[in-house]
């Protein structure tokens, strides 16, 4: 058993904790939202405390998973509250959320003076994986620190890839979101298409799920989009966010993304449209406006 801190209780995070309370684990949990902190607690039979501070007052490992880097820098380093102000000696941190590298070595190094360590483990699959403890699981850090937490990590992902040193799990996150983006965009463009011509559209997705143009977006993806149903697995405003990550770091390296930029466009309008809520499959509805038609 070890005695875990886990900050922030969202669609994903939520589910992550309470694979790890199925696993014997004993957690003591944070939201910003005290409520869901307290009912969350309540039902998996954890601990509710008032801050990231007391929350890592009792814990071996502090794991965070909140919405970006400005979050994850309140709840682990802020003042007077944040979790490494109560952090054992010899506490791990492992933060889980998306947020940019270099912000992520920023962080580790505030942590350090402190004489805390920091894992990067961003994940990707979505909710229906964070609830059945099958998550991808991106890993930067230093070996001994990674080992340290693997048995965490085996909890909440089937596949836990250590990627290289500290930042690099970021960073390989934010590439393979970008490109989950483009072909969540690109499957809507085909669908209005397809629907334009007269083609038959549940045979298309077949036809594409079992051929060359198959992707995990058209087993996920296309049956929200014919039925515009869009209950968020994983928000577009999400989506959006980790695209311009990557955007980012590609245009620090000086290199171009072309499919990703494009796509990032079509998030942008959805979010003009008051979709940031809704699950990036939503990109459609920007699609078929510029189609002027609708499935």
């Amino acid at each position: 058993m070890t005695q875990v801190a886990f900050l922030g209780l969202g669609i994903m995070g939520s589910r992550q904790a309470a694979n790890l309370v199925r696993a014997g684990h004993e957690l003591t949990v944070y939201n910003r939202t005290a409520q869901t902190a307290r009912d969350w607690a309540a039902e998996h039979g954890a601990t509710a405390a008032a801050t990231p501070r007391e929350a890592a007052a009792a814990a071996d490992v502090v794991i965070s998973m909140v919405v970006d880097g400005d979050q994850v820098a309140e709840v682990l380093l802020g003042e007077p509250d944040g979790a490494v102000h109560g952090a054992r000696d010899g506490a791990v941190f492992v933060d889980m959320t998306t947020i940019a590298s270099a912000q992520t070595r920023a962080i580790a190094a505030r942590l350090g003076e402190h004489g805390v360590r920091l894992v990067d483990a961003p994940v990707t699959g979505s909710a229906p994986k964070a609830q059945d403890g099958t998550l991808t699981i991106m890993v930067g850090g230093a070996d001994d620190d990674v080992e340290r937490v693997r048995e965490l990590f085996d909890v909440m992902g089937a596949k836990v890839l250590h990627v290289g040193e500290l930042g690099q799990g970021e960073t390989v996150k934010v590439i393979t979101n970008a490109v989950a983006a483009v072909n969540a965009a690109t499957l809507a463009q085909a669908l209005i298409v397809g629907k334009a011509v007269g083609a038959d559209l549940e045979a298309l997705v077949e036809v594409m799920g079992i051929s060359s143009a198959g992707s995990t977006m058209v087993d996920l993806k296309a049956r929200p989009m014919l039925d515009h149903e869009y209950s968020a697995l994983f928000k577009l405003e999400h989506m959006l966010k980790d695209v311009r990550l990557c955007l980012d770091e590609a245009q620090a390296a000086g290199v171009p993304f072309p499919a990703a930029a494009s796509a990032g466009d079509l998030y942008v309008a959805a979010m003009g449209r008051g979709l940031a809520d809704a699950d990036f499959a939503a990109v459609l509805e920007v699609l078929e406006g510029l189609a002027d038609t609708r499935l």
